[in-house]
């Protein structure tokens, strides 16, 4: 299957969204840790975390794009068994996207190497973006 290039740009776009979320996630630990260094780290950890969460963030989009550009493109999605096959690939999708979210998460809250909050808060980036995004007007819904 090809990548369309509405996949790409979008992808490109939410990409950069989420590394500004991420870079801004960054700026309030460190002027949390400044304020409230016994409290809030700062450290590889966070680093580690965030940059972590952007890259699963970015992905699950980019996987959402790919199954929405395969089911767009079966052939016959009026009939019974297209409306059955698009709601497979439907299904199919979420489960492993939130599959590896869910893995992400376990793996940012268990594991030493990464801050818990760092880690999971970049999920909820590329929603956020998307959403400034369509009230600043830059995207039309």
């Amino acid at each position: 299957m090809q990548i369309q290039e509405a996949v790409k740009k979008e992808t490109i776009r939410i990409a950069a969204g989420t590394a500004i979320g991420v870079l801004v996630m960054f700026a309030v630990f460190f002027g949390l840790h400044f304020f409230m260094p016994e409290s809030v780290p700062f450290d590889y950890k966070v680093i580690l975390g965030g940059l972590g969460g952007g890259c699963v963030a970015v992905l699950n989009f980019f996987l959402m794009s790919l199954m929405v550009q395969k089911v767009t493109s079966i052939e016959d999605r009026e009939s019974q068994a297209g409306k059955d096959l698009a709601y497979a690939t439907v299904k199919a999708s979420f489960r492993n996207r939130m599959t590896i979210q869910i893995l992400w998460m376990v793996a940012a809250l268990a594991a030493p190497c990464f801050n818990g909050a760092a880690g999971i808060a970049p999920l909820l980036f590329p929603s956020a973006f998307i959403k400034l995004m369509s009230i600043f007007g830059f995207v039309k819904t």
